[in-house]
């Protein structure tokens, strides 16, 4: 079932600039410095979707000095992998499940 995805995981990645930043923290640890410079945008705003993807439990922080550090919590986006392909490998087998009509 659908349901068995998380709604709110899925409705934070749907937003382009949050997915955005998951891709470029898929690939390394960054600071908002660095999320500002390859996003292009503004700090407050990027510090506002940095809020939303912590509050969803997709990133979490390392303080470090004066700067705070972004990374992924892979088990939250495997789990929604899981998910989603137990729901491609429900509807290979729905193609075969036809409810009649009344």
């Amino acid at each position: 079932m659908l349901t068995s995805v998380d709604p709110d995981v899925i409705r934070v990645l749907s937003d382009p600039l949050r997915l955005k930043i998951v891709t470029l923290l898929a690939r390394e640890t960054l600071c908002t410095t660095h999320l500002v410079e390859e996003t292009g945008a503004k700090q407050t705003n990027l510090s506002n979707h940095m809020k939303v993807l912590r509050e969803a439990g997709i990133v979490e922080t390392e303080p470090c000095g004066r700067f705070t550090y972004y990374r992924l919590k892979p088990e939250v986006l495997a789990g929604l992998s899981e998910r989603f392909a137990a729901l491609a490998e429900s509807a290979r087998g729905a193609a075969e499940n036809k409810r009649a009509c009344p």
